[in-house]
């Protein structure tokens, strides 16, 4: 599924290179071994940063990145806004059907899932790199796992993590004295509640992981998640999510006649008073929307019992990256307690940390001791287990069928 996924994206790529662009200087790979090298052949480079722009705060925080790695390292970020991370895989896949295999137009990508799956089985990344990054010591992937495994799949070294996210819920306590706290009491709220509920449609982010959580609640043995799909495996995981979406779809907004677009949607439709209950992959979401005025400041977040879908952002660098050194030294600051704490802060962002609290210093632990908790974020004790992620086989196939089922404006 995952090289159908990779043929897919090489044919859209195609075409986005037969439109031409101009072409960037061509360098030669860069050893990550010795750091002060890397640090000299980056001064001076241009990194395109391939990232998902959908976001104010996502793209003001790589914006202060852009300003930081500038005047420490003289490197130049370029922030390249993506609606979806695959349009960045199809060019590099692109460029190496047409031979260019150094100069290419991406030199660093957020990424992780299917994507990362594909472009490592058709061997488009550069690397191993990320062991050699002096910030990666202070990474324990024995204490926190998915900063060297990605949907499953082991990352090899091949992607360096710089933030971990957890699906987590919130809702207007003005309006609901007792949010459900399970896919299943879920189901029941909205029926007695009729078109108070709504997710996005798949194969947004966010409409995906609500499928993820769902089928992992309900398959009747989620430990086959982990391993590629089969079609017996998928038959019996997937048979009670359906049955579920059945019920379900009714009585969503509108009907499911329609679906939000995206986590932005979903806070707009909060703030209307049109529904009552909404997710986000970052616990911290609805207390940046009250901080910058988006949500009333009677939503609070909540986490649901026995855990909820959980990962790490990757960034990568392509094989034919043309400011490899750059891209590493890019990476190497987000992973920096400074940088970390900053995007930990709800008031900038929010997102956890990858960094392990014991290998730190105290000085750079108390740069995360000093930050306060929003007024809606659930308590670090009360945000449970987090939930491995499905191997990326499995969502591919989840989307396609939710699209055939349940799919609007196609």
């Amino acid at each position: 599924m995952v090289r159908h996924l990779a043929l897919c994206l090489a044919a859209a790529g195609a075409a986005a290179l037969a439109a031409g662009t101009e072409s960037r200087a061509e360098t030669s790979p860069t050893d990550p071994s010795g750091w002060e090298a890397v640090l000299d052949e980056a001064r001076g480079q241009t990194v395109f940063w391939h990232a998902w722009g959908g976001s104010d705060i996502v793209n003001a925080y790589i914006g202060w990145v852009a300003g930081e790695v500038e005047a420490r390292f003289g490197v130049t970020l370029e922030h390249v806004k993506l609606a979806d991370t695959a349009d960045a895989v199809s060019r590099v896949i692109a460029e190496r059907s047409a031979g260019q295999v150094s100069g290419g137009a991406v030199d660093l990508i957020w990424i992780n899932g299917e994507n990362f799956a594909a472009m490592k089985e058709q061997d488009l990344l550069f690397g191993p790199w990320v062991e050699a990054l002096p910030n990666w010591q202070l990474v324990d992937p024995e204490e926190n796992p998915a900063v060297s495994v990605d949907f499953t799949v082991p990352t090899d070294a091949l992607e360096a993590p710089w933030g971990m996210a957890q699906l987590s819920f919130f809702y207007d306590s003005a309006r609901v004295d007792a949010p459900p706290r399970s896919i299943p009491a879920l189901l029941e709220w909205a029926q007695a509640n009729p078109g108070r509920f709504a997710y996005p449609q798949p194969p947004d982010f966010l409409g995906s992981s609500f499928l993820k959580q769902a089928v992992h609640e309900l398959a009747p043995d989620p430990a086959v998640l982990q391993q590629p799909v089969s079609e017996e495996a998928y038959a019996t995981a997937s048979r009670p999510l359906w049955a579920y979406l059945d019920a379900l779809t009714p009585v969503l907004w509108r009907g499911g006649a329609a679906y939000p677009q995206g986590g932005s949607r979903l806070i707009q439709l909060m703030a209307d008073g049109e529904i009552d209950i909404a997710f986000n992959f970052n616990p911290n979401e609805a207390s940046n929307a009250i901080a910058n005025f988006q949500l009333q400041d009677s939503v609070r977040g909540y986490v649901l019992e026995g855990g909820t879908i959980g990962n790490a952002s990757f960034v990568a660098i392509p094989f034919n990256s043309s400011a490899t050194a750059g891209a590493m030294v890019v990476a190497n600051f987000l992973m920096s307690p400074e940088a970390q704490a900053r995007m930990q802060d709800p008031a900038v962002w929010g997102v956890g940390t990858v960094l392990s609290r014991g290998r730190l210093s105290a000085g750079e632990r108390a740069l995360f001791e000093a930050i306060e908790a929003g007024i809606a974020t659930p308590p670090q004790e009360e945000l449970g287990a987090t939930l491995p992620e499905p191997h990326p086989s499995w969502m591919v196939r989840l989307e396609e069928d939710w699209t055939a089922r349940y799919g609007v404006g196609q």
